[in-house]
């Protein structure tokens, strides 16, 4: 399996004033969520931003080492 994580995605049409309203929106949302992945992952805020910039992958194992996951699962014991 892969994980992956990326900033926030979202698409906006019509005046440039909503078009910004959305843009600062995602901006905010950007931020906050990398505060969370930060928090839960005991990664430096600076870490999560460089990773989420693009899409991020990892292996299952690298995930583990990352803080996103907890525990890889290798059987449906």
């Amino acid at each position: 399996s892969e994980v992956m994580i990326h900033q926030p995605l979202g698409g906006a049409q019509g005046q440039s004033t909503d078009v910004q309203i959305h843009a600062n929106r995602l901006i905010r949302t950007r931020e906050k969520l990398n505060e969370i992945l930060s928090e839960r992952t005991k990664q430096p805020i600076e870490v999560i931003e460089k990773d989420t910039d693009r899409d991020f992958f990892m292996t299952a194992e690298e995930a583990k080492d990352y803080g996103i996951i907890d525990k890889v699962i290798t059987s449906r014991k």
